[in-house]
């Protein structure tokens, strides 16, 4: 065994849902419902509808796996996807969407992930959502009811959940990660850490113990996890609110680590002082409540 091979052996031991050599698709599909799978791979989670009318995805990751994705569909049923449903605007979410379009897909999502994939990638681009909403929409397809709802300034401005009603599944892109620790909120997109919490807080009200959910990042899950996140996000507002106090500067705030009772661990990419200075913004922001 090559020296090389033995290393990639080793780090597919470590994370097999992020490196994969040629031979083996970077991606984990998972049956989850009756007529519903989930896709894992480099980027966000995808969740895939499928049934007599033909298939939908809720989001698909990065444009260099769109091939893989579509090999994957079509294991399932076909690799042509009727629709594809973008949860918010991030390219780990949407980097697939003009190499779906391409191929008859199309494309739908928030007012405001439209205008700010139309600000990336200019007006006539096919990364664009062709349909696009307001507070809500319905998909009725497969024998499924997909309510689609936008929650304003949530991890984005352009936050949608998908609530396949019949299946008892919930897709919550990026308002909730699921890797044990704090999200990322996006404020200059529009996010903020009040309207990840008004958001949850909402999503648990359609939820049951059946239930299950599928967060943007990590693995799918249920509702007793997603109260807990809950939990979490609330004593992290209440320790930021609490440090702010008296007008603080950020650099103090983030010189106080407020977050630190929490005793989490952080990404490199998104280090306690980042999430620190992210929520500050965020609750010193106009839309905050």
């Amino acid at each position: 065994m090559k020296l090389t091979t033995l290393l990639s052996a080793g780090l597919l031991l470590c994370s097999p849902l992020t490196i994969a050599d040629e031979h083996n698709s970077p991606l984990t599909v998972t049956p989850i419902a009756n007529q519903l799978h989930v896709i894992y791979g480099q980027g966000g989670n995808i969740a895939v509808s499928h049934g007599k009318d033909g298939l939908y995805i809720i989001d698909d990751q990065f444009a260099r796996l769109s091939n893989d994705i579509k090999k994957a569909l079509g294991n399932i049923q076909t690799n042509r996807a009727e629709f594809v449903v973008s949860t918010h605007h991030h390219g780990d979410h949407t980097g697939g969407n003009e190499n779906f379009a391409n191929d008859g897909s199309h494309v739908i999502a928030h007012h405001n992930v439209h205008k700010r994939l139309e600000e990336k990638h200019g007006k006539n681009s096919k990364f664009l959502p062709v349909l696009s909403f307001g507070h809500d929409m319905t998909l009725h397809f497969n024998d499924e009811k997909a309510n689609l709802k936008h929650y304003p300034h949530a991890h984005t401005d352009g936050d949608s959940v998908v609530f396949f009603t019949k299946a008892n599944v919930i897709h919550l892109g990026d308002i909730y990660f699921n890797l044990g620790g704090l999200p990322f909120v996006d404020v200059d997109s529009g996010g903020s850490l009040s309207g990840v919490i008004d958001a949850v807080t909402d999503v648990l009200t359609y939820a049951d113990d059946k239930t299950i959910i599928i967060p943007g990042h990590g693995q799918i899950t249920d509702k007793q996890a997603l109260k807990k996140y809950l939990v979490l996000l609330k004593r992290a507002r209440n320790l930021m609110v609490e440090a702010m106090s008296n007008n603080k500067t950020m650099a103090q705030v983030v010189a106080m680590a407020p977050l630190n009772p929490l005793n989490l661990k952080y990404s490199s990419w998104l280090s306690q002082e980042r999430t620190t200075e992210l929520f500050y913004r965020s609750l010193t922001a106009k839309h905050h409540h």
